[in-house]
């Protein structure tokens, strides 16, 4: 089985002083760049994955800024696959399918931002299509929600999202726990 390390818009928007702050963005990209760093020394794949906001009226992401770059700690190197992508399942409009299928890749390890939005949609996609999934639920951030003048604080959003994504679209870790 061959797998891949899938880093989801780990962008610098996302972080302190970004446009869209997540809560724990910081403490994520730590175990985010603690991955990164096991599978290049196994040389193994390594696939980023970076959102460029196209839709009207974006506050975030938005195309030639600072805040859509991938963040210093899990910078690309010159030999690792960064796809473009302007929605959030990772598979939608993009090669990802097509670069994983023509690698033999099966198995993909997942890290990223936000939670509830493209780690979600992109995880799920990913199971659908077939591929084994383990997601590092300490390498992901999200932020607070609300809907129905009910405001949900990060930690249970997080929670939530693990917990339904866990068993049924992937094992669900932390970065530790992952072996490479």
């Amino acid at each position: 089985m061959s797998q891949a390390l899938l880093l989801i818009d780990l962008q610098n928007d996302y972080f302190p002083g970004g446009a869209m702050e997540l809560i724990g963005s910081t403490a994520a990209v730590v175990q985010a760049a603690s991955l990164l760093r096991r599978f290049r020394e196994k040389n193994l794949p390594v696939i980023h994955i970076r959102h460029v906001a196209t839709r009207p009226g974006a506050t975030f992401f938005l195309p030639g800024t600072a805040g859509a770059e991938i963040h210093a700690d899990v910078a690309p190197r010159a030999e690792e696959t960064v796809f473009q992508k302007h929605f959030p399942n990772s598979f939608r409009k993009t090669p990802l399918l097509e670069h994983l299928r023509r690698h033999g890749i099966t198995q993909l390890v997942v890290a990223g931002m936000m939670t509830h939005m493209c780690v979600d949609t992109t995880v799920r996609a990913a199971a659908d299509l077939g591929f084994q999934c383990r997601l590092a639920a300490d390498a992901c951030a999200t932020r607070d929600l609300a809907f129905g003048g009910v405001t949900v604080p990060a930690a249970q959003v997080q929670a939530a999202f693990f917990a339904a994504l866990n068993g049924a679209f992937a094992n669900v870790q932390t970065a530790d726990d992952i072996g490479v």
